[in-house]
């Protein structure tokens, strides 16, 4: 047998020593360079610490099974080939490793003949996977900028369609991230006062203090600091559209004065006993249940109701199905464009895990994702592991259950942040806490 031309780097992992001695032995007669490792955890280690182009894995070992390897090795390690070898052959065996990711399945024993080929094989074939691959169909956007042909995104563009044509009051409700001002613009931008002012308040990135003189002004002296006089943002929508964004964020006393607003269309400057007359369409959103923060007393339910005269609900994405691969498509071509590069082209294996992923923080999310891989990516071809790490399959952290509770909690909240571009607002919107409860929490130190 001759000595490969190429001095490629095969790690091999099996939790007998003898199998590792002799695969070892064989190999590196071979000319390969060879790593070992008795078990999945420490090939983890190996694979974060050197480039390797093969991993040869036993199927059954304690703690992590070699399936569970080639998952990671294929969501983690771009350009590296799987090998699978056992003593326990079997068709199941074989379908399951090559269906998780593995090019060859060797049944024990072999020749060191059969190792050489399948070694080969497998290499030679890894190095020649750059074949074209799937890329989404193009994206099909209504003229409100909003993408989606899932049976509830038609729903939402219809219901868009209807309030449009109304002045009734609008409440736009769904997840974090699921585009709730994109929709509140659709209705604006669609009704008869599309030339009119459309102003967006997010409620919850204004102090409590100043929120009420920034929605209905102040007059000169009215407090400490107010040396002029200064318009509200209702009086900037006056004739158009104001929309309160996490109007759930409001006090129960900026509560009762919103409500009044909308019953009397008038507004009252702070520190003045003149009202005005507006002529201002409200819109209005959360992320929260309104109804249970009614129960719970946090929310008056007189401002639930006159809030709830027309209701939208934006579904997550996971609830989407395909409109995924119509978000990614859209995404794809702005941000390569701005980028300067050639449109990003996805595997099916990267599709999968997109179309898979639980995407807490939604769209937004989802964009943050393609403009860092149109930025970042090496090539036009994103494979799994050129994945953000929280999306991807880890056999080391399926298989740790020691690690404290606080090392975990610390583990998702810094994860949530990431998927939302380091939005803290959003990601204490997902957490369900305060933000002060998650300044406290990213506190700590994280291990």
């Amino acid at each position: 047998m001759g000595s490969a031309k190429v001095k490629e780097r095969i790690l091999v992992v099996d939790d007998s020593p003898n199998t590792l001695e002799v695969i070892q032995r064989q190999l590196a007669a071979l000319g390969y360079q060879v790593l070992t490792a008795p078990g999945v955890p420490e090939a983890i280690a190996l694979l974060e610490s050197a480039p390797v182009q093969l991993v040869i894995t036993d199927l059954k070992m304690p703690k992590a099974s070699g399936l569970d390897l080639v998952q990671h090795v294929r969501e983690n390690c771009k350009g590296t080939g799987v090998m699978m070898i056992t003593g326990y052959p079997s068709i199941r065996g074989a379908v399951d490793a090559i269906q998780t990711g593995a090019e060859e399945f060797l049944p024990k024993p072999f020749t060191d003949e059969e190792l050489a080929l399948a070694v080969r094989k497998t290499i030679d074939r890894q190095r020649h996977c750059r074949a074209q691959v799937p890329s989404p169909p193009p994206a099909a956007p209504d003229p409100s900028g909003l993408i989606g042909a899932s049976a509830s995104m038609r729903s939402v563009l219809a219901a868009i369609r209807r309030a449009a044509s109304s002045a009734a009051t609008v409440l736009i409700t769904g997840e974090s991230g699921t585009g709730k001002e994109l929709v509140a613009r659709a209705i604006h931008y669609g009704s008869p006062h599309a030339a009119a002012p459309f102003v967006p308040v997010n409620c919850g990135g204004i102090p409590e203090g100043l929120l009420e003189s920034e929605l209905f002004g102040h007059v000169k002296g009215a407090f400490t600091g107010a040396i002029e006089s200064r318009a509200g943002l209702f009086h900037a929508a006056d004739g158009g559209t104001i929309f309160l964004d996490e109007v759930s964020e409001m006090s129960l006393a900026m509560q009762v004065k919103l409500l009044r607003v909308i019953q009397e269309k008038e507004v009252t400057m702070v520190g003045s006993a003149r009202t005005r007359k507006l002529d201002v369409r409200l819109l209005a959103a959360t992320n929260k249940n309104l109804p249970e923060l009614v129960a719970k007393g946090t929310f008056r339910e007189d401002l639930f109701y006159r809030l709830n005269v027309i209701t939208i609900h934006l579904p997550p994405i996971r609830d989407r199905g395909d409109d995924i691969l119509l978000l990614i498509r859209h995404f794809v071509e702005r941000y390569s464009a701005e980028a300067s590069r050639p449109p990003l082209r996805f595997s099916e294996r990267a599709l999968r895990i997109l179309q898979n992923y639980n995407w807490p923080g939604n769209v937004r999310e989802l964009e943050n994702v393609i403009q860092r891989l149109a930025v970042m990516n090496d090539g036009d071809l994103v494979d799994a592991p050129d994945l953000p790490q929280l999306m991807r399959f880890s056999a080391l952290r399926k298989t740790s259950l020691t690690r404290p509770l606080a090392e975990v909690e610390h583990e998702y909240i810094w994860n949530v942040l990431e998927s939302v571009g380091g939005n803290k607002s959003k990601a204490a919107e997902i957490l369900g806490i305060d933000r002060k409860t998650l300044r406290l929490k990213l506190g700590h130190r994280r291990t």
